[in-house]
């Protein structure tokens, strides 16, 4: 189930890019089919989808996200 966040999509985007070292914007992923993360700006209407990658042991690889729309 995806997670909606009502927040500046860029902000959030620029804060993931903090903690972890692989953040890629990727539109076409297939991760982003059914996405973690629904990120919403109320002001503007601008939304950007927000998938982890994970390995088989749980551990994060990346971060994947489509353009904003």
């Amino acid at each position: 189930m995806t997670t909606v966040i009502k927040r500046n999509p860029a902000l959030f985007l620029r804060e993931l890019r903090e903690y972890y070292s692989d953040v890629w914007r990727m539109p076409q992923s297939q991760y982003l089919s059914n996405p973690d993360f629904l990120v919403v700006d109320q002001k503007t209407g601008k939304k950007a989808k927000v998938s982890f990658v994970v390995l088989d042991d749980g551990e994060t690889v990346s971060v994947v996200y489509d353009d904003m729309s």
